[in-house]
């Protein structure tokens, strides 16, 4: 694959930034850099965004963009309906990469954007911006497949120089998660040191981790924050933990994203003080891993005016799950055709002929002869017909095995890529109709899914696991 000459790549002969027209459209044509190029955008965005505090203040007019996930197509499509990035201020809220398969492409694009709008242009860190999780989900796997493991490294670098939130207008708190029981005021965020893994408890986990409670505004209990058995970690928080740190911190609403929506957003329970919605929800990734069937959204804040515009997904080049090569997926295809031919050169017989015991069966035109030399016994002809059509009903049965195994795979290959690249489990007991018949919607996709929205396993863990 070809990539691009030093005087493509750089805006102008300084070479202090990337042409970003350029490689928005090569990135569109699947294009790639090379590895120097490619550790120049994330060496130059690092420096930027680690310059940065762990608060950001940002003012309005503003554009606020969820999750992302790799969807490189759709991406392109969020800056149609949000604006151009030259004219538009951009807070996008976490989660470039992993699910999705263009996330490096995400990535790099969405740096290289922070490189020539460092004033107007903010990215914060989500839960997927970690070495944990890109090295379970799909984002290593992306960058050793299109580039190198040295690339991948840069970027978890990079990752831990990522902001963790923003006060917007001085009236939004805005994180890619949520609240925790450890923030009690906005000097909480200040003193986190962020340039590290994320833990797996405490208040940077919860920033990144917590979601509002599913009965939110609605809850039958009085407590602020419960364990949120979904994620596996971090909390559930509620209506009256909203209210109290809104109150408090004297702020009218926090914007997350964090969480698929079916309608690319959700506005949440009002507050009694001000009548505007405690918590919004923003999704930016329609037709999530290409199953959900969801729209996806922008927030534009303006003159006091909040204004979701929605959009729907935008069709892109197709990837085998896991980034699996072609000859490897489609050895069950070829397996079924060199039997379906094996079984047209030996099947001269129907199998129902073949299942005769008649002695007196003829050969085909395209046969070899079953005559024997002289003076060869009957039971060896016999023996040696015999063979011959155990050979032949061997192979058709060979032949539906394949078919069967192509079919099969098909299926299993199309429930995995939204399943994170494993099957729920169960699955493989519905059979072929149950496989296809797994995901018809927004919520059937999201019970299949529910396993990969939990912090996956230690290393440890699964070691531990292998040996039991």
């Amino acid at each position: 694959m070809l990539t691009p000459r030093d005087e493509q790549f750089y805006q102008d002969e300084t070479h202090e930034k990337p042409n970003i027209q350029f490689l928005k459209q090569h990135f569109y044509r699947e294009g790639r850099l090379t590895e120097e190029q490619v550790l120049f955008i994330i060496r130059k965005g690092t420096e930027l965004l680690r310059a940065e505090p762990n608060l950001l203040e940002i003012d309005a007019p503003i554009t606020i963009c969820g999750d992302v996930h790799g969807q490189y197509y759709d991406l392109m499509k969020l800056f149609e309906v949000g604006g151009d990035p030259a004219e538009t201020r951009y807070l996008f809220l976490g989660d470039y990469v992993d699910r999705g398969y263009f996330s490096i492409e995400c990535a790099l694009y969405l740096w290289s954007l922070k490189i020539h709008y460092p004033n107007t242009f903010w990215l914060l860190r989500g839960n997927h911006e970690c070495r944990h999780l890109t090295d379970y989900f799909t984002f290593k796997l992306e960058c050793k497949r299109k580039y190198s493991e040295a690339i991948y490294e840069a970027f978890v670098e990079s990752f831990c120089s990522l902001p963790l939130a923003a006060v917007m207008n001085k009236q939004f708190l805005c994180v890619h998660g949520g609240l925790s029981p450890e923030m009690h005021t906005l000097d909480d965020l200040r003193r986190i040191d962020r340039f590290q893994e994320p833990p797996t408890r405490g208040l940077m986990c919860d920033i990144l981790w917590a979601d509002p409670l599913e009965d939110f505004g609605q809850e039958k209990t009085t407590d602020y924050f419960l364990h949120n058995h979904v994620r596996g970690c971090s909390y559930f928080f509620s209506y009256l933990a909203t209210c109290n740190f809104l109150e408090k911190n004297n702020l009218l609403a926090i914007i997350r994203a964090h969480e698929a929506q079916d309608a690319g957003y959700r506005m949440y329970r009002k507050t009694r003080t001000t009548g505007f919605p405690s918590v919004i929800t923003i999704f930016s990734a329609p037709n999530y891993l290409d199953m959900y069937n969801n729209k996806a959204a922008v927030l534009k804040y303006e003159k006091n005016v909040i204004n979701i515009r929605q959009f729907n997904c935008t069709p892109h080049p197709f990837w085998l799950t896991n980034f699996m090569n072609v000859f490897t997926w489609s050895l069950p295809f070829v397996g079924e055709k060199i039997t379906d031919m094996l079984n047209a050169i030996l099947g001269t017989l129907s199998e129902e002929e073949l299942r005769e015991n008649s002695a007196s069966t003829s050969p085909g035109p395209v046969s070899p002869p079953l005559s024997s030399p002289t003076g060869q016994d009957t039971e060896s002809i016999e023996f040696k017909r015999q063979a011959i059509k155990n050979k032949v009903l061997a192979i058709g049965r060979l032949s539906r095995v394949f078919n069967i195994l192509r079919e099969e795979s098909e299926g299993v290959t199309e429930l995995k890529t939204v399943s994170g690249g494993r099957l729920p489990a169960g699955t493989l007991m519905l059979g072929a109709e149950g496989i296809k018949n797994t995901i018809k919607s927004f919520e059937d996709a999201r019970k299949v899914d529910i396993q990969n929205e939990r912090l996956p396993p230690s290393y440890e863990e699964i070691m531990r696991q292998a040996d039991d």
